[in-house]
């Protein structure tokens, strides 16, 4: 009997959905029968969802790959994604020794989202940003050369947007710190959800632009589309994310903003060995409502990805993983919380968690997050073989 080749799969992207992935696949399969190659830039993971600490100044866990995936099997390699290239099911990457082109049999794209500048005006050049660790250690730079007094603005009332403003008041009292928001402070948070926002901000002495969209980014200060000028030396830009361009120009199904197209097991709808998790994929939730971009939603994307083509090579059913929301959490600094709870198709309920206990319930979710990543077995069962189309198949001990 012939030996089957490796399958090979090939995993885009080491965040949390791409790493979550890579190291559940490697749970799922045997090594003898699957190839997993993890392309990275960086050689550590990182926890994206805290950049916002890292940016004030605050040191983080170091969590390299090399240790995190240490027996694993996977092969990790240091690269920039340069391109995918869906009808010769290859990658291009960059990485220290040059251009390669990576084959694959099964692709899982999880490059992610960057900031997104919407198109204004000198955001490029004069804001900062912390989607990126990059950006975030800019910032950090930025705002220790900042004297008592100086104007830090942060645009966008979002999730990204509270959590980077309440954590620069909280850690440099001695700053002027405001946020501009388009509709009203927390207005996709509950009643009580809002009003506890207030209090935190009244707290903090951060000053809230309301109902201010933002038209231009200039040195020094920001215009807004009312023609108001707004002081900052410091402005950060928190206004949502877009995803990579790569996915567009490969050929693959996107949406308008180019995340990639998918069904319920995350598989492309028009390249069915493409699947794509977390910001760049384009997902029906509960309510068939589109998944927001986030680490909440990303996790069980990943999950989802990863026993669906477990269950593909291996000849068992697909698995169905429950892609619903239950709560929103929101870090107000280090000492204050909100936990806003919400209904599967993530609408807010009046219900919510404030206070110490919420910023110790925060913590214990991105704790949970970064060990997910680390212990993707801690949950799965035993490793399937692979088999060839009509056999039966057979499992292997852990």
């Amino acid at each position: 009997m012939n030996a089957l080749r490796k399958h090979r799969i090939v995993v885009l992207g080491a965040g949390y959905t791409g790493a979550g992935a890579a190291g559940r696949l490697a749970k799922r399969l045997h090594r003898d029968d699957v190839e997993i190659t993890l392309v990275n830039a960086e050689p550590d993971f990182v926890e994206r969802v805290r950049n916002h600490q890292l940016a004030v100044g605050q040191e983080l866990k170091a969590r390299p790959f090399d240790a995190m995936f240490a027996g694993t099997g996977i092969r990790l390699e240091l690269a920039r994604v340069t391109a995918v290239e869906v009808d010769a099911k290859t990658v291009r990457v960059r990485g220290g020794d040059g251009d390669e082109s990576i084959p694959y049999d099964t692709l899982v794209y999880a490059l992610g989202s960057r900031s997104n500048d919407h198109g204004v005006p000198g955001v490029t050049e004069h804001a900062h940003e912390v989607a990126s660790r990059p950006g975030a250690l800019r910032l950090r730079a930025r705002l220790q050369e900042l004297a008592p007094g100086g104007k830090v603005l942060v645009v966008g009332g979002g999730l990204t947007g509270i959590e980077a403003v309440t954590e620069i008041a909280e850690s440099r009292p001695d700053l002027d710190v405001a946020l501009a928001a388009r509709g009203e402070l927390g207005d996709w948070l509950s009643r009580k959800g809002a009003a506890h926002l207030r209090k935190v901000f009244g707290r903090l002495g951060i000053t809230a632009y309301e109902h201010t969209a933002v038209a231009a980014v200039e040195a020094g200060q920001v215009k807004t589309e009312e023609g108001e000028l707004i002081a900052a030396d410091v402005t950060v830009w928190t206004t949502g994310f877009a995803v990579d361009p790569i996915a567009q120009a490969s050929g693959l199904q996107v949406t308008e903003n180019g995340q990639i197209v998918v069904d319920g097991m995350m598989r492309s709808v028009s390249h069915p060995e493409v699947y794509a998790v977390g910001d760049a994929g384009y997902a029906m939730g509960a309510g068939d409502k589109p998944l927001r971009m986030s680490c909440a939603t990303g996790t069980p994307m990943a999950w989802q990805a990863a026993d669906a083509i477990a269950a593909d090579l291996t000849g068992l059913k697909e698995p169905k993983m429950p892609l619903r929301y239950f709560q929103q959490c929101v870090s107000l600094g280090r000492k204050e919380g909100l936990i806003q709870f919400v209904t599967a198709d993530d609408t807010s309920v009046e219900r919510v968690l404030t206070g110490r206990k919420a910023a110790v319930y925060k913590e214990l979710i991105c704790k949970g997050a970064a060990w997910a990543v680390a212990n993707p077995g801690a949950m799965v069962g035993s490793r399937g073989r692979r088999v060839r189309a009509g056999r039966p198949q057979t499992v292997a001990a852990a």
